[in-house]
């Protein structure tokens, strides 16, 4: 990621201090000034190696609709680039979801159509993901909708977008408030599996450096994790609730050069541990939609 310049910097202090003066007085149901808020979405959008005048976005996109700055303020102040961002931020954050679970796929579609400009839709969630890290604060009675939209509309279009990071905080914190009683279940199951699968994460993903530094395959860095909570919820609904049916509970993430040391990766994955058929998926000869790239296999371990 390259360094911003003195003119992005200059760029995004502008935005702060006009935020600031903008929402002066303005407060959110925690008690604390608006403009926390704004700093927290401006962070995420940075975190995310977004540009100036996204983050500056940012910083603004409540404006318009809280505290009636008008169009040609922010257009004269800060350009069209960023009254445009600024603007479609502000359409999506009127499309509110009613609870039909038919309804889900054509707002998601809505909210796709609507912003032009994907960063639009990067902000929204940006501004999203800090709104439910306080969902707390919000009276009881709205929070369960905002869950509810959170899983159905905006974890989506994170997941399409190919935002890992967000999709999977969204999901985790939305989960416990939209379905107490099912996560209180998948919460209490994997609680009584979480030392050993632990222990069998760690063990195999030391296996998996040993092996690759074996074939001396390089690489730039490697992860675990142990598949999230809602993502868990729905495979064991689809297979009685036995995480024993499970294939993905457990994950390993190896990142490589190139195309040819992924290929080279998965070669001696698959010369160490017999891979298990029909579960090998190759998203560099067919990428997603999103642009996604990479080689995914399931091993007997």
């Amino acid at each position: 990621m390259k360094s911003p310049t003195v003119a992005e910097l200059a760029m995004v202090g502008k935005t702060f201090d006009f935020a600031q003066k903008a929402h002066e007085g303005h407060r959110r149901y925690s008690g604390e000034p608006y403009l926390t808020h704004l700093v927290e979405t401006a962070k995420i959008l940075a975190e995310l190696g977004m540009d100036a005048q996204t983050i500056s976005a940012g910083l603004l996109h409540d404006t318009l609709e809280d505290v009636g700055v008008k169009p040609e303020v922010i257009r004269r102040e800060f350009g069209e680039s960023i009254l445009l961002l600024v603007e479609g931020v502000t359409k999506l954050g009127r499309i509110h979801y009613r609870g039909v679970d038919r309804y889900s796929e054509s707002m998601r579609r809505l909210f796709l159509a609507s912003a032009k400009d994907l960063r639009v839709l990067i902000i929204k969630l940006s501004d999203r993901l800090h709104n439910v890290r306080t969902l707390e604060h919000v009276p009881k009675e709205k929070q369960r909708r905002i869950a509810l939209e959170t899983l159905e509309i905006y974890a989506p279009i994170g997941y399409r977008l190919g935002i890992r990071k967000i999709t999977r905080e969204l999901e985790e914190l939305a989960f416990p408030i939209a379905y107490p009683d099912e996560y209180a279940r998948v919460r209490e199951l994997l609680r009584e599996k979480e030392g050993e699968l632990n222990l069998r994460l760690k063990k195999f993903h030391k296996s998996v450096l040993k092996g690759l530094a074996r074939e001396k395959v390089p690489m730039l860095s490697t992860e675990e994790r142990i598949k999230g909570l809602y993502r868990l919820y729905f495979k064991l609904r689809e297979r009685e609730w036995d995480l024993g049916k499970i294939n993905d509970v457990l994950a390993i993430r190896v990142i490589v050069k190139n195309v040819g040391d992924c290929y080279r990766a998965l070669g001696a994955i698959h010369g160490i541990w017999r891979p298990l058929p029909g579960r090998i998926k190759d998203y560099i000869a067919f990428p997603k939609a999103n642009g996604y790239r990479s080689l995914h296999t399931t091993v007997f371990t």
